[in-house]
């Protein structure tokens, strides 16, 4: 796809399907990757649920999910954790994601992170100095991989014309049975709807906080993207999205990453994101893609 097509395809539905971005070989690397965090678990003292389903989970509380910019933190599925930490599953399908430094800490990720087909894409869609700010492995496991309610990717609040992006991997087949990406077409256009911030009230619990209630989002506006393995979905930080339960046979795991410009841009210190001493806001086009 030319330049100028994805950057038209950007601006009128906020997402652009780009096939064969990486090969077989290359998205095995990556699950090989995945894999290997799954042998090496935190203490159950450290397992850490995340959940779009209920928000007011532990993620939101926890210094865990703050610190997590610049390492490599492991977040479990719901139903995979007892209430005294033990695992109710195998270990192997116990991720939810892991995140949210693997770009610039882990030699695989990191070298596709910061590839040429990368970069490509940031010129086309017009970033002068785009840097990574956070990225995710995702595993979306067979049986147990869980919902992921509409929402949007990047509300982190800027003040570049050039709108923050996300890199959607599909690592293997993503179908409608096991939880491919359902989009709102033209939603990127109507501005952010929530954001989730840091509380400037040092002495609650919730390190966290929503500036609004969660937004109601028809499902007839949805529409599903499935898309085979190695294809790269570019999403406006703004584009409205969810997935389903995985109740397939088959995971869905992907690697997602997402970007900014840095260039005349002030970035908010109510992010919650926040640029970390061991996962720097560098520059895209020049961060080397070796450790």
């Amino acid at each position: 796809m030319t330049s100028n097509k994805i950057w038209q395809k950007m601006q009128e539905d906020g997402y652009v399907v780009l096939e064969d971005f990486l090969s077989p070989s290359e998205c095995d690397e990556m699950v090989a990757a995945g894999t290997e965090f799954t042998k090496n678990l935190p203490p159950k003292e450290q397992r850490i649920i995340f959940s779009t389903v209920n928000s007011e989970k532990q993620q939101l509380k926890d210094e865990y999910f703050l610190n997590s910019n610049d390492n490599i933190s492991y977040f479990f599925e719901e139903s995979a954790v007892g209430p005294d930490g033990e695992l109710a599953v195998d270990p192997s399908i116990s991720l939810n994601k892991v995140g949210h430094a693997l770009h610039y800490q882990h030699p695989i990720f990191r070298c596709y992170t910061y590839c040429d087909r990368v970069k490509e894409v940031a010129k086309a869609l017009g970033f002068k100095e785009p840097a990574v700010v956070q990225s995710m492995y995702i595993y979306k496991n067979p049986g147990i991989g869980g919902e992921v309610i509409a929402h949007q990717d990047i509300t982190y609040l800027h003040t570049s014309p050039v709108p923050p992006v996300g890199f959607w991997i599909a690592l293997e087949d993503a179908t409608v049975q096991n939880g491919c990406l359902w989009m709102v077409p033209g939603s990127h256009k109507s501005g952010v709807h929530r954001r989730l911030t840091r509380n400037p009230n040092s002495d609650s619990k919730d390190k966290l906080i929503y500036d609004n209630p969660a937004p109601f989002y028809p499902q007839s506006r949805f529409t599903p993207v499935p898309v085979s393995k190695g294809t790269c979905i570019v999403l406006h930080g703004n584009v409205v999205h969810r997935s389903a339960h995985n109740h397939s046979s088959s995971g869905r795991p992907a690697y997602t990453f997402h970007i900014i410009e840095k260039q005349d841009n002030q970035y908010s210190a109510d992010n919650w994101l926040q640029e970390g001493e061991r996962a720097p806001f560098s520059n895209l086009y020049t961060t080397s893609q070796l450790m």
